[in-house]
């Protein structure tokens, strides 16, 4: 390589000897004129010296059009050397919609499907680089395929997770991110920390577009958090001054923020421990600065957590301790992140007198010498703002105003504006504040807050006398702002009649004030001011001939809406003082219609959202509450525990009978709507995985304890339940029948209907568990992805508990509950046994199976089944359930009747138990449903 770079070496000394530009532009065009000659030769021998120098001369700025051919052949190349200097003169010399980049497609995709990881990484670093829109929609699959292989190595899958973000960032609709998400979740689970750091920053670009579909990574967050901070379990190469992965734990606080607050107890106990213990991290600063950072850094983000989960916690009040020590810190970092962090509580928290407690001190920070810090102190201000410090903060941010940055000023204006209107205790102080701030900002008020202060004098008739006044004499002042004018223009020419009695006031001195301003106005505001003359024409004919010499005047200039003006209103203006016309034209203008506030929308577009977007907005409590009910609400996943080995689930409660309109809880996973593989789809679930051995184990286990619910050749998946009244426990069994380990082993829970079936974790698993009946979604690594998907056996009989009953009890309850609505009853064909008898044994298991007491002796034949039973709900209490089955062994028919207090139960009760009890011949009897 050395021996092929001579060439390259002598032009770098050339370059750098020249003493002059011309020279150096000499020595260059020399030096291209031989490379394009070279190029076109058949045969060259050098070709990657004569591309680097190409580069070395683009670097320069001096611009290149020859070589991008060349290039595109050296990715082709099989040397490293080669193939090297190829991409990167593809990555400098071309952009993302170059034509010669769909030369190298195919090059690339090669070498993304190399064996040798070097040529993979070149490939990435390409496709981060250049990739377009169409390399995204051509690669994307083979970069994901990098990145999920158990086969790449780790710096390999790290480059293919961030060159995914990248993609992603660029062309989000080429990344199928839903399809994706459970695969790329269970990568947070890799034991090279590399690995996670990089994909958890795809799963924060990700998730925040899709939360629902990302849901999974909320206990991978915490558990990954868990094993960091409180089990220390991580490599010695991944502590930074003591601090285990700093990176890692800022980007998994932060996920976790994306998420509404879990419900899961186990979750919150281990949150609440991880958060403790990284604030408790902090008590002891040290004098390494860069050990301070790092903690600093996690520990921000920690109180920012415990802010989001809980703003009256034990924590938050910890934290606000700790932000009263930062925000007076003798280091900047540490004074902004303080400022910034005690901004989100402001925003969050119901009680501000943590905060008020440190007011002279956040004031102070507004004279901070640092414009990032006065900005985090302008913000936090703004947020801990309420009715009992309002005048207070605004009298502050108005005389900081007067010597604040330009930088600073517009948005300071704004939240002046916001502050005085949203916590005015009098109209007084509102006119004398908003005045004061149009006086003081100048050019920094924008159109939206003038505009404001007009609606609200117009809407509001106590205040209009009192604001005629302020602003006549703030535009008595040598020097007004035409923001002031405009304000002054409008309110005189509307309410200047209100004191035109009063003693300094009168209609020629409101005309000699005003019109002296207008010689130093724009055109828009000289045409406000024409309007603001036609009004008093029709309210002070004393000075109607000063007003007429006015529209004279204004007929001859040049500026065309001006001219316009000027003569129509000279035309208004000499018509008879009766004429109805003028006094319809100059009638005063009508309260505005109730609007929102333009103020807010605009101060919202100065905050933009980066890439990674903020969980709250700067301003009060009510300020978050809309963007909070708009997020995710997160479903309560169920208990469950598949470490591979056995998860048990509870706590399956309340609510099932009123929940049960709508929720389809019949017996089999194939009985759902019109298209469920669509609105499985919809939802993000995979397709379920199919086969009669499937549907079998399935409807067995409606009526069995325990038994297999999915097997193959790789793994076996078994269920063991309880229940008792609302509350159910179920364990779920994996068993890994193969040699081999199982990777990269999830488990979801799909559950549609959060209502009627609430659940969540005994411990932590890696995955989320979650009716309709529930889906079990299992996916791992065996040589390539494989993903289970099945429904969980929880259904509505399966909380039926039974009851003992007499003949008589049954008989009178029986007539009680009456006939339909509250009745189910089908007909159904059944089998005989080997000796052609009914098997009595067989529909005593099934009934009994679904939670029903057999009651022997109640029906006088004894080859009828007669059972009672109880089903438990959170809101209606107790709902009675009565069951006959009356077999006929002639007809090989059966009659299954139920009847229960709640006309839903009755339904799907029947429904449930008729299916196992059918005969497998279909077609035949007759099926009838009332």
């Amino acid at each position: 390589m050395a021996t092929n770079m001579r060439g390259l070496t002598q032009f770098i000394a050339d370059i750098r000897g020249a003493r002059v530009r011309e020279l150096e532009e000499k020595r260059i065009n020399k030096e291209m004129a031989n490379i394009r000659k070279r190029f076109k030769a058949v045969y060259l021998s050098s070709r990657t010296r004569y591309v680097a120098k190409v580069i070395f001369t683009y670097i320069l700025g001096y611009k290149v059009d020859v070589g991008h051919m060349e290039a595109v052949n050296l990715i082709s190349s099989s040397k490293y050397s080669e193939k090297q200097i190829g991409y990167l003169a593809v990555t400098l010399l071309m952009h993302e919609n170059s034509d010669f980049l769909r030369l190298v497609v195919n090059s690339i995709r090669k070498d993304l499907n190399d064996n040798h990881e070097i040529h993979n990484c070149l490939a990435l670093h390409a496709i981060a680089n250049v990739g377009g829109q169409e390399m995204a929609e051509a690669l994307a699959e083979d970069v994901h395929r990098l990145l999920i292989s158990p086969t790449s190595e780790n710096f390999v899958r790290k480059k293919a997770a961030l060159t995914l973000l990248r993609l992603y960032r660029k062309h989000p609709d080429v990344i199928p991110a839903k399809e994706w998400a459970l695969r790329i979740v269970s990568i947070m689970d890799d034991p090279d920390l590399g690995v996670v750091l990089s994909v958890t920053s795809l799963i924060m670009a990700l998730a925040q577009d899709h939360l629902e579909a990302f849901a999974v990574c909320y206990q991978k967050a915490v558990d990954r958090l868990n094993r960091l901070v409180v089990e220390h379990e991580f490599a010695a190469t991944y502590a930074y001054y003591k601090v285990p992965i700093p990176w890692l734990q800022v980007k998994l606080l932060r996920l976790l923020q994306y998420y509404p607050p879990s419900e899961d107890p186990t979750i919150q106990a281990m949150l609440q421990e991880v958060l403790q213990t990284i604030m408790n991290n902090c008590n002891e600063p040290s004098r390494n600065m860069q050990h301070n950072n790092a903690q600093h850094a996690v520990l921000f983000e920690a109180i920012s957590l415990a802010i989001h989960i809980d703003t009256n916690s034990p924590l938050v009040n910890t934290a606000a301790v700790l932000l009263a020590r930062f925000i007076s810190s003798k280091e900047t970092n540490v004074r902004y992140l303080g400022l910034d962090t005690m901004a989100h509580l402001a925003a969050r928290t119901d009680n501000l007198e943590a905060i008020k407690k440190h007011q002279g001190t956040i004031i102070l920070s507004l004279r901070d010498k640092d414009i990032s810090v006065r900005r985090r102190a302008l913000d936090l201000l703004y947020s801990m703002c309420d009715t009992d410090n309002s005048e207070l903060v605004v009298g502050e941010l108005l005389r900081y105003l007067k010597v604040a940055d330009y930088g600073l000023r517009e948005e300071m204006v704004l939240k002046i504006a916001i502050l005085t209107e949203k916590y005015a205790n009098t109209y007084k102080w509102y006119v004398d504040t908003i005045l004061e701030l149009l006086s003081a900002a100048g050019d920094h008020v924008g159109e939206e807050v003038w505009y404001r202060v007009v609606q609200i004098v117009t809407n509001t008739e106590d205040l209009q006398a009192y604001a005629a006044k302020v602003v006549f004499e703030y535009l008595k002042s040598p020097s007004s702002h035409e923001s002031l004018v405009k304000v002054g223009g409008y309110i005189l020419g509307e309410y200047g009649h209100l004191i035109a009695n009063e003693a300094g006031y009168s209609p020629i001195e409101q005309f000699q004030v005003l019109h002296a301003k207008s010689q130093f106005c724009m055109a828009p505001t000289r045409a406000l001011l024409l309007s603001t003359y036609i009004k008093w024409v029709n309210v002070f004919p004393e000075i109607k001939v000063q007003l007429v010499n006015v529209f004279e005047r204004y007929r001859h200039v040049l500026d065309v809406d001006l001219q316009q003006r000027a003569c129509e209103f000279y035309a208004l203006a000499l018509r008879p003082e009766e004429d109805e016309l003028l006094q319809s034209i100059c009638e005063e203008i009508p309260p505005f219609p109730p609007r929102e506030s333009a103020l807010l929308n605009r101060l919202n577009k100065k905050h933009g959202d980066t890439e990674d977007k903020r969980t709250w907005t700067i301003g009060g409590k009510e300020a978050n509450l809309e963007r909070a009910a708009s997020k995710l609400t997160r479903k309560a996943p169920t208990k469950v525990d598949t470490n591979g080995t056995s998860a048990s689930s509870g706590d399956i409660s309340a609510d099932i009978a009123n929940s049960l309109l709508g929720l389809d809880i019949t017996s089999s996973p194939t009985t759902t709507s019109a298209d469920p593989l669509a609105a499985l789809a919809a939802k993000g679930v995979p397709r379920l995985t199919a086969g009669p051995n499937v549907d079998r184990w399935f409807d067995k286990l409606l009526y069995s304890a325990e038994g297999v619910l999915y097997e193959d050749v790789q793994v076996q998946i078994g269920i063991k339940s309880r229940y008792q009244g609302p509350l159910g426990q179920v364990a779920v069994y994996v068993g890994n029948k193969m040699s081999a380990p199982l990777t990269s082993f999830t488990t979801t829970l799909h559950n549609d209907e959060s209502e009627a079936l609430a659940a969540s974790f005994v411990k932590i698993a890696p995955s989320t568990l979650g009716p309709h009946s529930p889906i079990l979604v299992v996916s791992f690594l065996a040589g390539a992805h494989q993903t289970i998907a099945v429904r969980l056996p929880i259904v509505v009989t399966k909380f039926l508990e039974g009851v003992k009953l007499g003949a008589t009890d049954f008989f009178e309850r029986w007539k009680l509950i009456g006939g339909p609505p509250r009745e189910a009853q089908g007909i159904f064909p059944i089998s005989l046994d080997a000796s052609g008898h009914i098997d009595v044994a067989r529909q005593r298991q099934v009934v009994s199976g679904h939670g029903f007491q057999i009651l022997d002796g109640v029906d006088p034949n004894p080859s009828n089944v007669v059972g009672a039973a109880i089903l438990h709900t959170g809101v209606d209490g107790k709902v009675g359930c009565l069951l006959r089955l009356e077999p006929n062994r002639e007809a090989k028919l059966s009659r299954i009747t139920i009847r229960s207090t709640s006309e839903d139960v009755a339904v799907e009760a029947q429904k449930l138990l008729q299916k196992p009890l059918t005969a497998d011949a279909s077609g035949l009897g007759e099926k009838r449903t009332t």
